[in-house]
């Protein structure tokens, strides 16, 4: 039977599968626990829950998948955070890189009716400050910055890894979603783009992994490593 309200702690599980799925990773929790920095045995029990109440279901290998229960109320979560995060920074001036976790707290508590009037207040925006498509389905293909070849032109289609400390130190570094550059460099220590205005930004390697760009010539399509995408993990250490 399933739940008709999800709890707090249920919607971040399904918001953080909807994540992996949306990445192209496998929805399993080995790579729950690694997103969200919890042990084992917590998501063990937890993705149990979700499977009582009919959010999800597992294979004999273990692999989640939503049900249309699941998929419903984790694209509704997503939707509003991302919808919250474009309203901060669009109409109340929030910086980008100061929102996600604001959105965190506040995607749980929001009304429908709230919702529509964000909606109407953010005008035709479709992504989230970070590049990330509010409407589920609506997601761009993109290649990892980090495995552009020098001489590329590129577009910073998003963000993959949201994590604050991450978006810090995208800001700091120059690097923003839309923007347009040239890739000058790239070794083991560091990825650089000059901007139009003649302007560098690098990046670590790792973080460059995060960074979702089109290309122009194009690296194959590949997924980004879980260990790359680990939510709250520090970077550009």
């Amino acid at each position: 039977m399933t739940a008709e309200t999800a709890t707090v702690a249920e919607e971040e599980y399904l918001q953080t599968l909807f994540w992996l799925q949306e990445a192209g990773l496998p929805m399993t929790g080995a790579n729950v626990s690694r997103a969200m920095q919890l042990s084992a045995p917590t998501v063990h029990e937890m993705v149990g829950r979700l499977e009582r109440d009919g959010y999800i279901t597992r294979g004999t290998d273990r692999a989640i998948a939503f049900t249309d229960s699941g998929a419903e109320h984790a694209e509704g979560i997503v939707r509003r955070h991302r919808l919250i995060e474009r309203f901060l920074t669009d109409v109340l001036g929030v910086p980008w890189d100061e929102v996600h976790e604001e959105a965190e707290r506040l995607e749980h508590a929001m009304s429908p009716v709230l919702e529509e009037r964000m909606l109407a207040a953010i005008g035709n925006a479709k992504t989230c400050p970070h590049g990330h498509p509010i409407v589920a389905g609506a997601r761009l293909q993109g290649v990892p910055l980090a495995d552009v070849e020098v001489g590329a032109s590129v577009r910073i289609l998003r963000f993959e890894n949201e994590a604050e400390d991450l978006l810090h130190y995208l800001k700091a570094s120059g690097v923003e979603p839309g923007m347009d550059a040239t890739l000058t460099e790239r070794d083991d220590a560091k990825v650089v783009l000059r901007v139009a205005d003649g302007s560098l930004s690098a990046v670590t390697p790792s973080v460059a992994e995060t960074v979702s760009v089109i290309a122009d010539p194009s690296p194959p399509p590949r997924t980004a490593l879980p260990e790359q995408l680990v939510l709250g993990q520090r970077y550009g250490r």
